[in-house]
């Protein structure tokens, strides 16, 4: 049997795709049994977060296995086969044990370092052992990921390289200042009791913000982490659950909002986010009024009308009624649409020779004046207009207001609904945002050392995992051995009846040296090689030599797992 992974992430497919693929609690549990029934896999775990989705399997067959899995990736995330293999990687063997040590150090997540992926493999882990689908191979494979995965943040500065996706998210929210300014004194809302969730209400308490709401469908759950927050030793916040019908009325007293559900739909729509912020914002209005806060914001300068004084002097237009188009100018086009081709000759002369700079009419010679003229009437001829020669008129610019309420969706597939980009008064963090701003991030020298780690840890796993391989096929060869002595001391005693029980212990110790000394080399040195690359064929051939009987290996093989799977620790 051979390990195999196939599976998207935010490294291979648009957050788009991670999002419709996305597999809740029960498509997770009902994709790992369907991946066990199927005919290339005896062993199968999924690994699934906010942006990826991995499936790992214990195959006897290569491309079945792939054909298979990826089948039953489409089938349970509900995104067409076709539409789905171009964003799948497929990794096998040693490459695959390479790809989950990487995910555990953090070094393949989209925020370089961050240890919350440890969390996320042991609980996908637990739930294989639960639904009995990890077998010995699962089962080290994932024990060991978590043993590296510590192991690189003890021995390494990986942290450094990056932070969880809750803190990242909340520096982006803080737009490059220091979150804990940022955050101090605010009120926070957080929607969704799950680890995710769980971890951004620590982390907001942690960095200062005077109160977390938590609100979540069930009610308890939000009840025992507002109760975590308030009797945390290392946080002094003032938290209180509130059920998911009161989301909306907490919309308004919030600054800062973070989700994290399993809701296959929209938690939080535009349209809400909207008539939070204004039901805020008409409160702080009402308060700034007296001051004249309100009259500095919104108010439009008056329209420039493009002439004034002496520069209307000679002009061929009616400038009473041009001038009764508010936004116009006399030197645009919507001014002289529709007049004849002399006229356009006149108006075309005065805007070149007195309203554009003095200084550019001086370098043009009279021919070009008469050529320019000549093209503005032909053109008027063809499509009853005249392009416009004025330079563009200053445009009062409204500048966006700052930011009153603050949005992090690390939800997958998406709680809020990406409009929200658009308001004014709002601004949103999401995955979406999260991956693109983490693309430059800057790469700790710290990650070279880890990627060595999980370099060597992979060597040692898989010299391990043949050992292993070959240990059956070496139990059932000694077996074979003291089966042959035992049957020849049997038959000494019968021919030998006279010798006491001190001669037969002498002549039974005697043989079991001789089987042992011929042994010992052989069964170390099978070891030895069955521990390098390719080393997998020793088995063979050593069940070939001594033709050791195939299903006596395989019952070691189903006693040395039973003896595993019981002391493995749960």
């Amino acid at each position: 049997m051979s390990l195999l992974v196939v599976g998207l992430s935010h490294r291979s497919a648009p957050v788009s795709v991670l999002e419709r693929a996305a597999l809740n609690a029960d498509a997770q549990v009902k994709l790992v049994q369907d991946t066990v029934a199927a005919e290339p896999a005896t062993e199968a775990a999924v690994l699934a977060t906010c942006n990826r989705i991995e499936l790992y399997a214990d195959v006897d067959k290569f491309h079945a296995g792939v054909a298979e899995l990826s089948t039953l990736l489409a089938q349970h995330s509900g995104v067409g086969l076709d539409e789905l293999t171009p964003y799948l990687y497929v990794h096998y063997e040693d490459r695959a044990v390479h790809h989950l040590f990487s995910v555990a150090c953090g070094l393949d997540s989209m925020v370089v370092g961050e240890g919350q992926i440890l969390g996320q493999i042991k609980d996908s882990l637990a739930r294989a052992q639960e639904l009995h689908t990890a077998g010995r191979l699962l089962n080290d494979l994932f024990q060991q990921a978590l043993r590296v995965g510590k192991r690189a943040h003890s021995e390494t500065g990986i942290d450094r390289a990056g932070q969880s996706l809750v803190t990242f998210g909340l520096e982006q929210l803080a737009v490059g200042g220091a979150v804990e300014e940022w955050a101090a004194g605010r009120k926070a809302l957080v929607i969704g009791a799950g680890s995710m969730s769980s971890l951004a209400a620590a982390t907001l308490a942690r960095v200062g913000v005077a109160e977390v709401v938590v609100a979540n469908r069930t009610f308890e759950r939000a009840e025992r982490l507002a109760r975590i927050l308030t009797e945390g030793d290392d946080t002094a916040v003032s938290a209180r659950a509130v059920p998911m019908a009161a989301v909306p009325d907490e919309l308004t007293r919030a600054d800062v909002v973070v989700s994290c559900t399993g809701a296959t739909g929209l938690v939080l729509t535009a349209e809400s986010v909207a008539q939070a912020v204004e039901g805020r914002t008409r409160g702080d209005a009402a308060e700034a009024a007296g001051d004249g806060a309100r009259a500095s914001v919104g108010t439009a300068p008056a329209p420039v009308t493009g002439t004034a004084g002496a520069a209307e002097e000679n002009c061929p237009l009616d400038l009473a009624a041009v001038q009764g188009s508010t936004g116009f100018s006399v030197h645009g086009e919507a001014a002289v649409a529709g007049l004849d081709a002399a006229t356009l000759e006149q108006h075309g002369a005065w805007v070149a020779g007195g309203a554009m700079d003095r200084r550019e009419t001086a370098r043009r010679s009279p021919e070009a004046d008469a050529e320019l003229i000549t093209a503005l009437a032909a053109t008027a001829a063809t499509v009853g207009r005249i392009p416009e020669l004025r330079r563009p008129e200053p445009v009062a610019v409204i500048p966006r207001p700052a930011p009153a309420l603050f949005l992090l969706d690390l939800a997958m597939p998406r709680d809020i609904d990406a409009a929200v980009h658009r308001l004014a008064g709002v601004r949103l963090v999401d995955i979406e945002s999260l991956a693109d701003a983490s693309a430059d991030a800057p790469m700790a020298a710290d990650v070279d050392q880890v990627r060595r780690i999980v370099s060597d840890e992979v060597a040692a796993f898989g010299a391990a995992q043949r050992a292993a391989h070959i240990t059956p096929t070496v139990v059932a060869l000694r077996t074979m051995a003291a089966d042959v002595v035992a049957s020849e001391i049997a038959r000494l005693d019968g021919r030998l009846p006279g010798l006491d029980e001190r001669q037969r212990g002498e002549i039974r110790q005697a043989v079991h040296r001789v089987v042992d000394k011929l042994l010992h080399a052989p069964t170390v040195r099978v070891k030895q090689l069955a521990a390098e690359p390719g080393g997998a064929g020793y088995a063979d051939a050593l069940r070939t030599l001594f033709d050791l009987d195939p299903e006596t290996v395989a019952a070691v093989s189903r006693a040395v797992d039973s003896t595993d799977e019981k002391d493995r620790p749960a």
